[in-house]
């Protein structure tokens, strides 16, 4: 099993909080990685419960007795957003005994998809999003082109055979749409979703404009941003959201549109392999989506992670808050050769960030004009990312 840096987190929260959920998609690797903590904590004193198999599920039947009859135990309940009527139940069975790791509980939806839950165990459970795998995690396993063209979700990853990798993309999509958001209960129609998720997939890094997406799919403002909130809960896209820091000025006040999921985005763009995506129109929205994504999986949830634009065009790919409140001011560059751009410098005066800089795909770390620090992906990830966002390296944090 590669490492992934969620665990130490989730370690220390078994050891204060009664319930830790672990959240994140489809195949991301929770039901692995749980299983794997669980050997570590000792197998006699765990039990694992899958809701997708019937016979697990009818354990569940007088769900009150059998829980209290392992009381003694972890429980380790998996695909949790199957039955969440468990809620009210385990936040009655916490309350009166609130011993810190008696629950696990992974699901492949968000606690606001959950019904119920961020409200029922509030104050007794802590939630961990486990990201398919980091570039910082499948290093060293995969090349970083690899890991740009197929994403991070394990079996596409992980493949070896780039037909197997682009099937599999393909049946995880169709199926996430085809089953995993009705079991969730919504009323949708998978045809819609379809065309959805193609049309964000040429929307990607582009500015949200609910009204045209209504319009170009024929179904009300309403019916839009419900689903783009499903396809939100479900992990699968991301809106970036706007960083205000001057009133005076006009600013875009949307949020940005990505997939998260770059092996996702390039099935729905029809890109098999490195060349056909480095010709491509998209390449460049690609590899910004690509390396904030992966500030994303990096931060573990440290901090938060903004765009900036002025209806000018100055812009920032990034701004970057730190949990002590510092800025921080990244422009997004395949190339060092592509140079920064004029309204970057303008953000910079806006936003007075305590540093900014230029990240690459590949190249040298140096300072350039402004003070902005020129740096690869790669080092960012690993050595500057922690330093900014107050956490250990990422080498420290790989337990």
């Amino acid at each position: 099993m590669l490492k992934r840096h969620a665990i130490k987190q989730i370690l220390q929260d078994l050891e204060y909080f009664p319930v830790v959920g672990i959240v994140g998609p489809r195949q991301a690797g929770k039901t692995t990685l749980a299983k794997h903590i669980i050997a570590q904590l000792d197998n006699t004193k765990s039990i694992y419960l899958d809701l997708e198999l019937d016979a697990d599920r009818r354990k569940l039947e007088d769900t009150e007795t059998y829980l209290k009859y392992h009381q003694d135990k972890c429980v380790v309940i998996d695909e949790v957003q199957r039955m969440p009527e468990l809620f009210a139940l385990l936040r009655a069975l916490i309350d009166m005994d609130r011993r810190p790791g008696r629950y696990i509980l992974l699901g492949s939806a968000s606690p606001e998809m959950i019904k119920g839950s961020s409200e029922s165990l509030a104050g007794r459970i802590a939630y961990n999003e486990l990201t398919p795998f980091s570039w910082a995690e499948a290093q060293g396993t995969v090349s970083l082109h690899h890991h740009w063209l197929f994403g991070g979700f394990p079996e596409a990853m992980l493949a070896g055979n780039p037909a197997h990798a682009r099937r599999w993309l393909k049946s995880f999509t169709e199926t996430f749409v085809q089953r995993d958001l009705q079991e969730l209960g919504h009323q949708i129609s998978p045809p819609l979703v379809t065309r959805m998720l193609e049309m964000i997939a040429s929307l990607h890094g582009q500015i949200l404009n609910q009204s045209d997406l209504s319009r170009a799919l024929g179904v009300s403002v309403p019916t839009v941003s419900r689903y783009l909130d499903l396809l939100e809960g479900g992990f699968i896209i991301t809106r970036l959201q706007p960083y205000f820091v001057n009133i005076s000025k006009r600013l875009v006040k949307q949020p940005k549109l990505y997939l998260r999921d770059t092996g996702i985005l390039h099935h729905l763009l029809g890109i098999q392999d490195t060349e056909q995506l480095l010709g491509h129109v998209a390449v460049g929205a690609s590899w910004e989506g690509y390396v904030l994504e992966q500030i994303r999986r990096c931060s573990g949830g440290e901090g938060k992670i903004y765009f900036y634009r002025t209806h000018k065009g100055a812009e920032s790919d990034a701004v970057l808050v730190a949990p002590n409140g510092k800025r921080y001011c990244a422009e997004i560059k395949r190339s060092q050769r592509a140079g920064i751009s004029k309204g970057f410098f303008e953000v910079i005066k806006d936003v007075e960030p305590e540093q900014s800089f230029a990240i690459s795909e590949s190249g040298e770390s140096y300072p350039a004009k402004g003070g902005i620090q020129m740096m690869n992906l790669e080092t960012f990830l690993m050595e500057t990312l922690p330093k900014i966002m107050c956490f250990p390296s990422i080498h420290c944090r790989v337990v």
